[in-house]
């Protein structure tokens, strides 16, 4: 009579591909998050260095998406040519 890790037989040997293909999901999914984590830190420094939108243009695509009507537009162009920009 042969028996297989304290006799659990058929059970560990239906558990052992099961656990197999868990260990290497694991190995891939923890691969592909150290990568991925690397090539965002990258993104985030070229996005740092990336020409930042100015007012106006945040005015002009929100009222272009229909985020505002004409006349929150018209009141915040206004508002936005009294005062100048400030660089930084």
């Amino acid at each position: 009579m042969t028996m297989y890790w304290n006799g659990c037989g058929w059970a560990w040997m239906a558990f052992m591909p099961l656990l197999w293909i868990v260990l290497t999901g694991l190995a891939v999914w923890a691969v592909v998050r150290l990568t991925h984590h690397r090539s965002d830190d990258d993104g985030s420094r070229k996005a740092e260095t990336a020409r930042r939108e100015t007012p106006g243009e945040i005015l002009d695509r929100r009222f272009a998406s229909g985020e505002i009507d004409a006349n929150a537009y018209d009141e915040a162009r206004r508002r936005l040519s009294a005062h100048p920009a400030r660089p930084g």
